[in-house]
């Protein structure tokens, strides 16, 4: 059996059965709620719109068909709002919108134009008080808020709730079968378990048409995601995305762990020389994102949704996360699925006794991830 079969299996065996009976003997803390969203539908079209490879790679049809119903100028200016976001380190245009008019009403295109056009009172206390607050992209948003506006008006003029709606026929259906099939999952109790801080036992899923290749997290416990996306896909994106910042990211831990890996010039090429389109283009984000990974890669293993985790981290935006296999290999030899505790402790403690020194980081991501250690990126193409 080749290795990395055989490590997948082996993990299923040890963590699986263990946590599926622990779960059976207690109720479950996670409370799933599932739903749709046409607001959230149009900012994941503007991907598409925007002509980027990414997601034309998914919705090349239904870019072309939707398109030619803009003015030329608003298709133009699309392309040059995700330009101007990226060149601002705003990030990926729809994404982070996404993030920003969570706060206010997502049900449709109207509710979006409404919040655009009055977005202090509409977005702004809830995006303040978020996790997510950045000061600097809500001064980018603001200044682009009335191009977006225009954009969104443009976009409800062409019909894009009727094109949306005989996309994404079927949605209601899809909606009650996976509420239904996530109610095995306690995905919570182990967020709690593995960080050491309470969560609110309530995880939203919105299920979109347009959203391929991210799942997003937004504010609150929230997470978009495709729709044809099976199960184990939703728990495992469940279990990443609601540990954003699975520590504070201003906190002594982080920024300690920070000096240390921006010494460290594997990582530092990671975090500058990657392709901008997968993200993480700062060292912090990188780390929250690592991070996070590991944590969730060991609840899909409990809940025996996980991935082959060399596979994973391999096939996974040409390789770049070489920190997530470090923090999980360390969390695994750490038994952390088992005991559990203080997160933050443990990141504070992996600095203090040197275990994020590049010789020993890159020692446990080579064994995880199945590359040389002077080989882990970038990626050699076969």
């Amino acid at each position: 059996m080749e290795r990395r079969l055989f490590l997948a299996a082996a993990l299923a065996g040890l963590a699986a059965p263990h946590f599926a009976k622990a779960q059976q003997r207690k109720p479950s803390r996670t409370r799933w709620n599932v739903r749709a969203s046409e607001g959230f539908d149009a900012l994941a079209f503007l991907g598409p719109l925007a002509g980027r490879e990414l997601y034309l790679r998914f919705y090349q049809t239904d870019a072309d068909a939707f398109a030619p119903r803009l003015p030329a100028a608003i298709r133009a200016d699309i392309a040059a709002l995700w330009q101007e976001a990226e060149k601002a380190e705003f990030g990926l245009l729809g994404p982070v919108l996404s993030v920003l008019f969570s706060g206010g009403d997502d049900s449709s295109l109207g509710a979006l134009i409404a919040s655009a056009a009055d977005p202090e009172a509409r977005l702004l206390p809830a995006y303040r008080a978020s996790n997510n607050w950045s000061e600097s992209d809500w001064a980018w948003f603001l200044s682009a808020a009335p191009r977006l506006k225009m954009v969104l008006e443009a976009m409800q003029a062409a019909g894009f709730a009727a094109f949306r709606a005989e996309r994404a026929a079927g949605l209601d259906a899809r909606i009650g079968e996976l509420t239904r099939d996530l109610a095995a999952y306690d995905v919570i109790s182990l967020h709690e378990k593995l960080t050491g801080r309470g969560f609110d036992p309530g995880i939203e899923v919105v299920l979109l048409q347009f959203c391929k290749p991210h799942g997003i997290k937004v504010q609150g416990q929230t997470f978009l995601q495709a729709a044809d996306w099976n199960t184990a896909i939703t728990v495992r994106n469940a279990a990443h995305e609601m540990m954003h910042p699975p520590v504070a990211m201003d906190g002594p831990a982080a920024k300690a762990a920070l000096a240390v890996l921006e010494k460290d010039a594997l990582v530092m090429r990671i975090v500058h020389d990657h392709d901008p389109k997968w993200g993480y283009t700062t060292l912090d984000g990188l780390l929250n994102e690592d991070l996070a990974q590991a944590l969730d890669q060991l609840i899909g293993e409990a809940l025996g949704v996980g991935r082959n985790p060399a596979d994973r981290w391999r096939q996974s935006d040409d390789g770049i996360h070489v920190l997530a296999g470090a923090f999980y290999g360390m969390l695994r030899d750490d038994k952390w699925i088992e005991t559990g505790g203080s997160l933050e402790a443990w990141l504070a403690r992996a600095v203090d006794i040197g275990r994020l020194a590049p010789a020993r980081l890159h020692a446990v991501a080579a064994r995880v991830l199945e590359r040389p250690a002077g080989g882990l990126w970038p990626l050699i193409k076969s």
